[in-house]
């Protein structure tokens, strides 16, 4: 009996192990939010029955992730367009409070500090031009204090200078990653079309804008970087979300996330990579608290589980861009009532009280219809309170409502455009 015991132990240790592995392998190495290390410690611990390990290797991963800072500089001369990239890195418009100022002329000659409206820990910096400062490259590093960054944006709105191209060289000695970005492509293109409306060629313009930027590091002798073409005035045309994919590649595991989490939402590609982020990272809270419940849970819905998801459901809204304040803002430049751009979508309605249902029942139907919909997403031995089924079915959610918003972004955009 103390055998066939012990054997059903360790197959219930490999079955955990084997959940855990299956689950993590469903995404690439590239879009984990945890280390390989990580995933392999819980694996061992599983396998080797030490359930509480296991637990609390992945909450210590999953609080690393929720405190892990981001700290990104952007330089460039006044006039570049860096203030408007700084806020549409932030999802901020250029008249919002806390706003990066734009177009204005003699910048502060310090670096200034914006954190991004939701994730506070994700900083970026204004940094003035070195060509600004008039100090000597040394003394600007010292003072900008470069070795606190994770990445560096260099900006131009023409050719970029020597000065950029020696930040580049000190920026690499450092070990650090840096990109460069020409901005304000789409006034070019404007500008070349109105003067030759016969024999304009979108692709050629920006070939031979890309070749000008080219041409300063042949001249001095520099293999060419990725350069990125991108418009402050359409995020989603030109290079930008080529830019983000690049650094997203390249980051941390850690900062990935919440890097991740910031990013405007500008195509479904960028939208689907938030569901599989946040997802990821439920499924992990859920799968080490599961480990340490022996049997279900009897009760559906306390009051703090309600609590809970009501607080989940208002952050997934608002990294989704499709929160309550970004909806009104919406609202007010389209000419509509909110009412109206809020029936297009569900979450907005989800802890509305009405006459036919309760938020209990609205909850637990919601429930009903997820696992139904999603069966075996955990292992027979690991017991996940029905809050974790619902936090993934209200990112499902999220997702359709950002979808939706961006359809709509997109029709009205090609309307203007006509």
């Amino acid at each position: 009996m103390g055998q066939l015991f012990s054997s059903s132990t360790e197959e219930c240790h490999n079955d955990l192990a084997s959940s855990f592995t299956e689950y993590c392998k469903k995404f690439k190495t590239g879009n984990q939010i945890i280390p390989q290390e990580t995933i392999a410690s819980v694996e061992l611990s599983l396998k080797e029955g030490n359930i509480q390990g296991a637990n609390s290797s992945i909450t210590d991963a999953v609080k690393t992730i929720d405190s892990t800072p981001l700290n990104v500089a952007v330089t460039g001369e006044s006039g570049t367009g860096k203030s408007t990239l700084i806020n549409d890195l932030r999802g901020v418009g250029d008249e919002e409070e806390d706003a990066a100022e734009v177009g204005v002329v003699g910048t502060t000659l310090n670096r200034h500090p914006y954190k991004h409206p939701n994730i506070p820990n994700v900083v970026f910096w204004d940094l003035p031009g070195i060509g600004t400062t008039n100090l000597p490259l040394k003394d600007y590093l010292e003072k900008m204090k470069f070795h606190e960054y994770d990445f560096f944006i260099i900006v131009s709105a023409t050719r970029f200078k020597k000065n950029d191209i020696d930040l580049a060289k000190a920026i690499s000695m450092m070990k650090k990653d840096f990109y460069f970005v020409r901005t304000k492509v789409d006034s070019d293109l404007i500008i070349e079309k109105s003067c030759r409306p016969h024999t304009f060629n979108r692709e050629n313009v920006l070939e031979q804008i890309r070749s000008n930027c080219v041409k300063i590091f042949q001249e001095n002798n520099i293999d060419e970087p990725p350069i990125f073409l991108t418009s402050n005035r359409n995020l989603s045309d030109y290079d930008f979300p080529i830019l983000m994919d690049k650094v997203m590649s390249i980051l941390p595991v850690y900062k990935r996330h919440i890097f991740m989490l910031t990013l405007p939402n500008i195509t479904g590609a960028v939208i689907e990579k938030k569901r599989q982020s946040l997802k990821q990272k439920i499924w992990l809270e859920a799968f080490a608290t599961g480990l340490l419940n022996t049997i279900p849970s009897l009760t559906l819905f306390m009051g703090s589980d309600v609590e809970n998801l009501g607080k989940s459901l208002s952050f997934y809204r608002t990294v989704f861009g499709v929160d309550d304040a970004s909806l009104q803002s919406l609202a007010k430049d389209w000419q509509m009532p909110v009412d109206l751009l809020k029936a297009k979508m569900k979450s907005p309605s989800v802890f509305e009280t009405t006459k036919k249902e309760t938020i209990q029942e609205r909850l637990s139907r919601y429930y009903e219809e997820f696992c139904l919909a999603n069966r075996h997403l955990f292992n027979k031995n690991v017991y996940v309170k029905e809050l974790f089924y619902l936090k993934l079915c209200f990112v499902d959610m999220v997702t359709d409502d950002a979808n939706a918003l961006l359809r709509e972004i997109c029709s009205r955009n090609n309307l203007i455009s006509d």
